[in-house]
């Protein structure tokens, strides 16, 4: 009795380190601050913890404003999420926030609260109104065939923080 007794005491302790170490070997967890927007970026959750890394970073902020129900912005995200180049400038590049929700900087709505909308705000915490996407009607809107366009003014905007400030 005793030896079986010890034997499964070895059994359950060799069957449990064994899980241990496989649950730290397990890939890492998707960001939720991501919200599949790129999980290997780094987002910050705040738009005031965005300014402040902008600003100490020398990095533009780029804020996406989405709804998780809104087919437009489900779309825009997969193809921001699957570019390659969109990604890497995200990651290097930029201090990234993704909102579901509207800021108390009316600067980052001047022609109104829709979504999608992408805007990009330099180091100099100055909202750049000038960098905006192909719709006279929503200014600052992206579709996913807008990608390259997109791309354009990620570089755009790293242009500006080397000639203005």
């Amino acid at each position: 009795m005793l030896h079986s007794t010890l034997a499964l005491s070895l059994l359950l302790i060799a069957v449990s380190s064994n899980l241990a170490m496989a649950i730290k070997k397990e890939k890492r967890a998707p960001q939720t601050l991501s919200r599949g927007w790129g999980d290997d970026v780094i987002w910050v959750q705040t738009y005031e913890e965005g300014l402040y890394h902008a600003k100490k970073s020398n990095k533009p902020l780029m804020v996406i404003h989405h709804l998780e129900d809104c087919q437009y912005c489900q779309a825009l995200k997969k193809a921001f999420a699957e570019n390659e180049e969109i990604q890497e400038m995200a990651q290097n590049d930029f201090v990234m926030l993704n909102l579901m929700h509207e800021t108390t900087d009316k600067n980052l709505s001047p022609d109104g609260q829709y979504v999608p909308r992408i805007m990009f705000v330099d180091p100099s915490l100055t909202v750049r109104a000038d960098i905006t996407g192909r719709y006279s009607n929503r200014l600052y809107t992206y579709e996913p065939q807008d990608i390259p366009f997109l791309i354009e003014n990620m570089k755009k905007a790293l242009r500006l923080i080397q000639t203005e400030l």
